[in-house]
């Protein structure tokens, strides 16, 4: 999969010139760090088609890149390969010239400024799980899992994905009868399947008003109840919570009040599975291009910074990190994509297409460089007498 080409290129001269302008020293000298040529023979070179590509990258980083492929200015065969090299390098912690102050203005604002406060909640639901359902139905499995699969036995993605939805329950150790809290239920592919072959009742809360409905629709006769709404503001009480790929919107500045709630609504024999994107270091977790583009206020967690909001709150029960995992959905989701791309291009533009391409590609190369990782963290009360015993 990786070797393929993952498209055609049409040329490699572009409105400016650009197969022809060599390109600024600095540049060069950066990914040769990475074992990366302008205008090279190998498939994750950068082939150059717009010489204004530099003045992106220099004015703007990491924003100024991916804007730039979005707009046609460079070309890549192997784009999940180049930005595997790129973050190996730590490339995006070099960055020179105006991009500096740029990047450092952008992170400055995310330390300052709570971004994921409960007014801004649903900025990320309107700008980008409710897009459209036609593209999620294109490219996820067939229980709509916009999550990392488990593909320790999987074949495919529909396999890993199956996995991972058992190996959750299978985690919580859910007993029919049970009251689960789902906190950031996605179209329901979770809440169906608890509810369907372990007997629990869930009530699953999301900000997407398309994820809503479809959940609902889905998980019709079934003892689950969607709800949208911030998760600040749930009340109750349940056996066990769970809560799979939505801690990444939560923002370090909220952990403390994310964790409040959880423990404020789980029973003190209860269990909590928090599955999350993480990553490296102690960063601040923000992407310009991701936040611009993709994920809007999202941010992700470092384990420090996790860990930190889980004290005198929760005891750590149980770690997995199968983060290599997502390198392999994350191909699986662009091959369905582009497969279906002559059905989805009636509706959404070439310019789009890049977009979700480089999305994709560039963190499938996140993971692959293992910059990106994947917990599940298995949590219990405080207080808590149980003995918990892990499982894979």
């Amino acid at each position: 999969m990786r070797g393929q080409r993952e498209l055609e290129i049409s040329g490699r001269t572009g409105v400016n010139g650009a197969a022809d302008a060599a390109p600024p020293g600095i540049i060069a000298e950066l990914l040769e760090l990475a074992d990366v040529r302008i205008n090279g023979s190998r498939p994750w070179d950068i082939q150059v088609l717009d010489t204004r590509l530099y003045d992106a990258f220099l004015t703007r980083g990491s924003l100024g890149f991916g804007e730039a492929y979005m707009d046609g200015w460079w070309e890549c065969h192997d784009l999940s390969g180049l930005m595997t090299r790129l973050l190996s390098a730590r490339l995006d912690t070099r960055i020179v010239g105006r991009a500096r102050v740029f990047i450092g203005l952008h992170y400055l604002r995310a330390r300052l400024l709570n971004l994921q406060s409960q007014v801004r909640a649903f900025q990320v639901g309107e700008r980008h799980y409710d897009i459209g359902n036609d593209l999620y139905a294109a490219m996820l499995d067939r229980h709509w899992c916009y999550s990392c699969g488990y593909w320790a036995e999987a074949d495919d993605l529909d396999s890993a994905q199956l996995a991972k939805l058992d190996l959750i329950c299978r985690k919580l150790k859910l007993e029919p009868g049970m009251r689960v809290l789902e906190v950031g239920c996605g179209w329901g592919s979770l809440a169906a399947y608890m509810a369907r072959h372990y007997g629990v009742h869930v009530h699953g809360i999301t900000i997407s008003r398309e994820q809503a409905a479809m959940a609902r629709e889905r998980c019709a006769g079934l003892p689950v109840e969607i709800e949208l709404t911030d998760y600040r503001d749930v009340r109750g009480q349940y056996d066990r919570a769970v809560s799979v790929g939505m801690f990444e919107h939560v923002g370090h500045k909220n952990y403390r009040t994310y964790f409040d709630t959880v423990s404020r609504c789980i029973k003190p024999e209860g269990l909590f599975l928090l599955h999350t994107i993480g990553t490296d270091g102690d960063g601040c977790g923000v992407d310009p291009w991701i936040d611009r583009y993709i994920f809007p206020n999202g941010e992700l967690p470092t384990m420090p910074r996790l860990v930190a909001g889980t004290l005198e709150r929760f005891n750590i029960e149980d770690l997995h990190n199968f983060g290599a995992d997502y390198d392999r959905t994350l191909m699986a989701w662009w091959n369905n994509v582009r497969a279906a791309w002559p059905q989805l291009s009636d509706r959404y533009d070439e310019r789009f297409r890049r977009m979700w391409r480089y999305y994709l590609m560039s963190c499938a190369g996140f993971f692959r460089a293992r910059r990106g990782q994947l917990w599940q963290v298995v949590l219990s009360p405080v207080g808590s007498q149980r003995v918990y015993r892990s499982v894979r």
